[in-house]
């Protein structure tokens, strides 16, 4: 098995410094709002996404710090005065078209989605620019998540639809929203719903349509809550969302579910957390992330346990154009993934789960995500937090570690 040291390091940095660099778009928009940000995909993916940004910021400064804090300084530009940013942000690009009736937007002219991403703003900011406490903006937007998006006043937060997750046709929410789930035939009545209520979490609730408790938007958003120097949300997470039985975290969801809800990588995502107890951390790992019949597969660690009946290798079989979150290996849930491999002090498996994913983009360059068995590229191509792959290659310093 390659390991970081044995593949072409060079060839994949001299990559990543060229698609973070014709990704990038900046001017100023009609108000005289100044932003510069990175392009998910050049030709397909125009505006700014919300954790996109984030990841970004987080690999580009390895190479230009400076745009690293105009990206996620762009993000708090776009914020509404009481700190709520959206999912999407349009800058000089409007939303034209068709895109009108599936995009989280409440006015035509809308300059953003009045849907959230998993909010892990503040912690980009300290690993690429600083200290987020130094930034009144991250605190106004933690503000605005714990008023509007805090159900129970125990800090864990929920969304209303699956995108707000940033893992949108995930079978973990097939259970939930059933014929409405993201790319499904009834998705367009969950946003026409939605907007109705202003994507506004107490009346979706009250209404009687599914919220959830996302685990891995909790443990990004905890990532960032302790960045900020406010409290850690790991034993709200452990508390409702851990199951003692399977050794896994599952989503909460509201009204309750009675079908089980597929294991998927989020089920592993709490292992990014630094406090995280151990013990419950080498569970995961051992009865879980490394068995080979599960998610330690030959490519990195695929988006759906390869067990599970949901399971599809990317761009194949029924759904194929859409289901892109039901198999795949996403390269920013390899690395966060990673990072708790890299805590727990699993440094051979750390490194070959390096090795997996660096000769994957070696092979199939930067792409949106990849077949979990053979690391072809499949989505978009230039997909810009690929380049993630840079912190699986600094294996010596990362701040977590």
């Amino acid at each position: 098995m390659q390991t970081p040291a044995e593949i072409d390091t060079g060839a994949i940095r001299a990559l990543c410094r060229r698609v973070l660099a014709d990704s990038w778009r900046e001017g100023v928009r009609a108000d005289g709002v100044s932003f510069g940000y990175t392009s998910p995909s050049p030709g397909h993916y125009p505006w700014q996404w919300y954790w996109d940004s984030c990841f970004a910021a987080i690999a580009r400064r390895h190479f230009d710090p400076a745009r690293s804090r105009t990206e996620l300084e762009s993000l708090l530009a776009a914020a509404d005065p009481d700190g709520f940013i959206g999912h999407t942000i349009f800058w000089n690009t409007p939303l034209r078209g068709t895109r009108r009736l599936f995009y989280n937007v409440t006015d035509a002219h809308a300059t953003m989605t009045a849907s959230i991403q998993p909010p892990l703003l503040a912690w980009a900011w300290s690993l690429a620019v600083g200290d987020p406490a130094h930034e009144p903006r991250i605190a106004r937007q933690h503000d605005w998540l714990e008023h509007n998006r805090d159900l129970d006043g125990d800090g864990l937060i929920w969304i209303v639809q699956p995108d707000e997750s940033g893992l949108d046709a995930s079978p973990q929410f097939d259970p939930v929203w059933g014929w409405r789930a993201h790319d499904m035939p009834g998705f367009l009545t969950l946003v026409r719903h939605n907007r109705h209520l202003g994507y506004d979490l107490r009346r979706v609730a009250a209404s009687g349509w599914p919220v959830v408790c996302e685990v891995a938007t909790n443990v990004l958003y905890s990532l960032s809550r302790t960045a900020l120097g406010r409290p850690s949300l790991t034993n709200a997470l452990l508390e409702r969302c851990y199951d003692e039985r399977s050794g896994l975290f599952q989503p909460l969801v509201r009204p309750a579910v009675r079908e089980p809800i597929p294991v998927t990588w989020t089920a592993l995502a709490p292992l990014a957390l630094p406090d995280l107890p151990e013990e419950i951390g080498r569970r995961m790992v051992e009865q879980h992330l490394l068995d080979p019949s599960r998610f330690w597969l030959s490519a990195g660690v695929p988006s759906v346990a390869a067990d599970e009946p949901s399971f599809q290798r990317g761009d194949r079989g029924r759904f194929s154009r859409h289901r892109y979150w039901r198999g795949p290996v996403w390269m920013n849930t390899g690395w966060l993934l990673w990072l708790g491999l890299r805590r727990l002090g699993y440094s051979e498996q750390a490194d070959e789960l390096a090795g997996r994913l660096a000769r994957t983009v070696d092979t199939s360059s930067l792409r949106e995500y990849y077949d979990p068995y053979d690391g072809s590229g499949m989505g978009q191509r230039q997909f810009a937090w690929s380049t993630l792959v840079l912190e699986l290659l600094q294996r010596h310093r990362h701040p977590l570690t």
